[in-house]
């Protein structure tokens, strides 16, 4: 259908129509506020006009709610209790697919792991103390200007500091001071750090001065750098039109439909689609949003059931990763592929089994989905479950002819996928229903292997507390015990230990666990074996000793391990070396 055949005004129309949807979350994302009351308003608006108007499942709500946090972080407790609110007057007992941060910051506030699958064990606690200490990070978060140059003035003062923390959008780097500034929008800390150490203006500081919203920040970065993707991707999830419209019109930014989605901004996929008319594109992506009527809009219009986007998917994959059973409902009634593959040869099952998406899993079966299709690496459903901890969905999936041995590419059973991701719950179901503990990959590896090469304690602990054989050997003759010294993972190690793995066990090539260590420069695990007994000045079949093995490789910090407990520094092995 051409874009003469639709009506002139479809954005204010639809924008009209989806006020409450949009409206709402707006609010969410850029909530400005700790007030009780302010937030029961917002909570309350919540209710009526999502939930109990049956146009969305209370669990959406509170998953789209934690999932702000790492954008907008200095109200992170206001997210907590709107999502608490609704947890308590819906009977929620658990949720999936959260960030890890916000995972976290409920069980920290409430005492409740609320993804009880989304693990955060190994995040550290001081992380998230940076906004309630006296940190020059909460000074910053608060433009709180004489408390900023303090800490600026002060000597041990590092001007090229970076911070790592989950509380921010994900980053291997790091962000520098004056990023931090541009998120929190503290113009008074940004404009210190230019006059006084002209710290650098970055593409991410221009990116965070979508969120942060300071005029005077945005306007400084933007004379140093041009607007790119990225800078449109934090303008849509920032929920402020006159950003998106901005990047649209000054800088020739297309608005990315799928980041649309992802955060909830549906008054810039109007805007797109105002601009665009691509029925067939705004077709695929509306099922993100979660509104049937929306969908049914585009098909109204001669939209594509089929359509597919530069990634292979359909709009059922889409779909099946966003509680979305109704449109899932519509969609086939339509007519739609179901076994439609996307270019990783997913079908919507795979995507459903990796969001947790259990009601969407029975649906898609119910209408003749390929339980047992695999991906281009072999992968079925079932294994994507295990990669996930998708219990319910892994239930799903065997009750209805799942193949629970069924091996991947690399000869891997879900069993392994469970043992590597450490997804304990789903492994000891697997068992519980027959999956072969002992079953080997194509390197020769059981799923306990698997475990220790991941330090995936927890699943090793299920899988031992199975009977899977501990000393069993891959064809190179390790076992799990020399797997755990070579990745260093020491709980993994020690738990193997104390099950009777042989500790002095030889490799084909006469290696005991503390050679593998010694080669790998695993001190920990070193220390961990040594203490439970290891021979120390045990050799090879080429007369090497540990010591031999850590000099030969470099492994200073196990060398003076080995050297304090004991070896032999001038033990010769069969070269005389």
């Amino acid at each position: 259908m051409s874009g003469q055949d639709i009506h002139p005004n479809k954005f204010g129309e639809l924008r009209s129509i989806y006020k409450y949807h949009i409206d709402l979350y707006n609010a969410l994302y850029q909530l400005k506020t700790e007030n009780e009351e302010e937030l029961s308003l917002i909570y309350k608006k919540i209710i009526k006009e999502l939930i109990d108007s049956k146009k969305f499942l209370p669990h959406k709500i509170v998953v789209d709610i934690l999932n702000i946090i790492p954008y907008n972080n200095r109200y992170s407790k206001s997210y907590l209790t709107l999502s608490k609110l609704i947890i308590d007057e819906y009977h929620i007992k658990e949720v999936n697919s959260i960030p890890f941060i916000s995972n976290f910051l409920f069980n920290k506030e409430y005492g409740i792991k609320i993804d009880k699958y989304g693990g955060f064990e190994k995040i550290k606690s001081e992380d998230f103390i940076i906004h309630t200490a006296d940190t020059i990070y909460r000074a910053i978060m608060n433009n709180d200007k004489e408390k900023f140059v303090v800490f600026i003035e002060s000597e041990c003062f590092d001007e090229d500091q970076k911070l790592q923390s989950e509380l921010y959008p994900s980053s291997k780097k790091g962000y520098s001071l004056l990023e931090i500034c541009c998120y929190h929008g503290a113009v008074d800390c940004f404009k210190l750090l230019r006059t006084k150490f002209s710290s650098e203006i970055t593409e991410t500081c221009l990116r965070f001065s979508f969120l942060g919203g300071n005029p005077e920040i945005m306007s400084e970065c933007l004379k140093y750098k041009k607007p790119d993707n990225g800078s449109m991707e934090y303008a849509i999830i920032s929920h402020n039109i006159d950003f998106v419209t901005f990047l649209m019109n000054e800088y020739n930014i297309k608005v990315n439909l799928f980041q649309c989605g992802l955060y909830n901004n549906l008054e810039s996929f109007l805007v797109y689609f105002d601009q665009t008319n691509d029925i067939n594109k705004c077709f695929n992506y509306s099922t993100m949003f979660g509104i049937p009527t929306l969908c049914e809009y585009f098909l109204s219009l001669g939209a594509n059931i089929n359509e597919k986007d530069q990634f292979g998917r359909n709009a059922l994959h889409y779909t099946a990763d966003n509680f979305g059973k109704e449109i899932t409902e519509l969609l086939i009634s339509h007519g739609i592929n179901i076994n439609d593959k996307n270019k990783l040869g997913h079908t919507a099952l795979h995507r459903a089994a990796e969001y947790k998406s259990k009601e969407t899993a029975e649906l898609l079966i119910s209408h003749g989905i390929n339980i047992n299709e695999k991906d281009e690496d072999g992968e079925s459903a079932l294994h994507v479950a295990a990669m996930n901890n998708s219990k319910e969905t892994a239930e799903v999936l065997i009750s209805h002819g799942a193949k629970i041995n069924d091996k991947n590419e690399n000869g891997q059973t879900a069993l392994h996928i469970a043992a590597e991701c450490n997804s304990k719950e789903t492994a000891e179901f697997l068992i519980s229903h027959g999956a072969n503990i002992n079953e080997k990959d194509k390197y020769g590896k059981t799923a306990l292997n698997v475990a220790a090469l991941n330090n995936s304690k927890e699943a090793a602990e299920v899988l031992i507390s199975h009977g899977v054989n501990i000393n069993e050997k891959d064809k190179y003759g390790k076992t799990v015990l020399h797997v755990a010294a070579e990745y260093d993972s020491r709980e993994t190690a020690e738990l193997l230990i104390s099950h009777g793995a042989n500790i002095n066990e030889k490799d084909k090539y006469g290696k005991t666990a503390l050679h593998i260590a010694a080669e790998c420069n695993s001190k920990e695990t070193a220390e961990l074996l040594i203490s439970h007994g290891a021979n120390i000045n045990e050799k090879d079949q080429y007369g090497q000793t540990a010591l031999h093995i850590a000099a030969e490789c470099n492994s200073k910090e196990t060398a003076e391990l080995l050297i304090s407990h004991g070896a032999n520094i001038n033990q010769k092995d069969e070269s005389d070396i």
